[in-house]
């Protein structure tokens, strides 16, 4: 997996993208980056719950990827202009290479479940 995304990419799909989700929304806002999205809208594109779309705008505003639109409870595309080489570069590589990215998302996800259950492991006292 890793020798097929380069390291900055790697880095930032550990660091900035939480889930599959979150990447396939980011990605539907840059795709038209000038449309209002409202979380049904989003919601109706990804088969997700509304709540669950609406969460992820949210997770797109705070990660300023996203901003509200000029309509009432909308939102556009508005990362700055650090982040968009590197969204872009994120774009053509899981347009080419979908399984390895989710996997290494998913990779993600499993670690930190890992050291959350390592959290409340008991652990015997050493003498």
């Amino acid at each position: 997996m890793r020798r097929q995304i380069p390291d900055d990419v790697y880095r930032f799909v550990l660091t900035s993208v939480p889930s599959v989700p979150y990447l396939e929304a980011m990605l539907l806002l840059r795709a038209k980056p000038t449309a209002p999205w409202t979380a049904e809208e989003l919601a109706q594109r990804l088969f997700l719950p509304a709540a669950l779309a609406e969460g992820l705008l949210a997770q797109l505003c705070d990660s300023g990827l996203a901003a509200p639109g000029d309509v009432e409870r909308t939102f556009r595309w508005s990362p700055g202009p650090a982040m968009v080489p590197m969204v872009d570069k994120l774009a053509e590589i899981y347009a080419v290479n979908v399984v390895d990215v989710a996997a290494l998302i998913h990779s993600r996800q499993e670690r930190r479940a890992v050291e959350f259950a390592d959290a409340f492991r008991l652990r015997r006292k050493q003498e």
